[in-house]
């Protein structure tokens, strides 16, 4: 049987998930219904709406720290193939979003380029860090 299962994450910006989202060809929509396997539904503050049989709810952490867990159902594969394993291309989009967001707020320019491995190298430059 499968369920829903939370990743505690640093999430504290959801307007950098929302860009990181918007990157990915994701949308996060708000006060949204997020499936699961066999058509469990479970109602959740924000929701990644995915392209297959799934979806990622983005709910407050238990600590009230301002942070967010992403809770999904991981059968089959079906997550993992759009946001990679444990969430991972999906946080990689969130940490440049939010680096990004960070680095214009103080005069800073970014470069971002992709690497052959996948990786991504973000440049900062200018200003005063």
């Amino acid at each position: 049987m499968s369920h829903f299962t939370t990743i505690q994450t640093q999430i504290r910006d959801l307007n950098a998930l929302q860009e990181a989202c918007t990157e990915m060809n994701l949308e996060l929509k708000p006060r949204a219904d997020c499936r699961g396997y066999g058509g469990l539904v479970r109602k959740a503050p924000h929701v990644i709406k995915l392209k297959g049989p799934y979806d990622i709810a983005v709910e407050p952490a238990q600590e009230k720290d301002g942070s967010y867990g992403l809770t999904t159902d991981w059968w089959d594969g079906h997550v993992a193939k759009e946001v990679g394993p444990g969430f991972g291309r999906l946080l990689q989009n969130y940490g440049i979003a939010k680096t990004t967001r960070e680095a214009r707020s103080r005069g800073l320019r970014t470069t971002r380029k992709v690497e052959a491995d996948g990786s991504i190298l973000l440049t900062l430059e200018g200003g005063s860090l």
